[in-house]
């Protein structure tokens, strides 16, 4: 209701049903969108740890401290570190604007309108140039033979 009538205000009463129907259905549709999106990156993060409950924050998983307990025996330690580099060195072959925005979107956990603000642009380039470092880092990984 507050994008109505910050929005809308000027338009006629008559029109506000319409556009107030418009605006909750593209707020679920983005809803949807954005949990897909996290829900796909959550799921390719979970390859790396246990899965105990779904309350825990899959990159949790990823130990800073290579001598920290519990991450099981060397060889799929020197695994999670030679995919984790892989994906780091991906990532930085990205074009700037998407890997600024993959970063701040899903590393710093940013909403799309922080990130558009951070990066100066609209939050449809945000999405597009997220869209974009998502596929591209999925053909990459892919390409060497990580299936997450």
């Amino acid at each position: 209701m507050l994008r109505l009538v910050d929005k809308y205000s000027d338009r006629p009463e008559t029109e506000w049903p319409m556009l107030f129907h418009r605006i909750l259905q593209n707020l679920i549709r983005d809803h949807f969108r954005k949990n897909k999106v996290r829900s796909l990156w959550t799921s390719l993060f979970s390859a790396f740890g246990p899965v105990e409950n779904d309350e825990n924050d899959p990159l949790d998983y990823l130990p800073p401290d290579p001598n920290q307990e519990g991450i099981g025996e060397p060889f799929a330690q020197l695994q999670r570190s030679q995919v984790l580099n892989l994906i780091e060195d991906e990532v930085s072959k990205l074009p700037a604007r998407q890997r600024e925005a993959f970063l701040l979107r899903y590393w710093e956990d940013m909403d799309t309108a922080e990130t558009a603000l951070v990066m100066g642009c609209s939050e449809g380039s945000v999405k597009t140039h997220c869209s974009r470092a998502a596929h591209a880092l999925r053909s990459a990984l892919l390409a060497k033979g990580i299936t997450l």
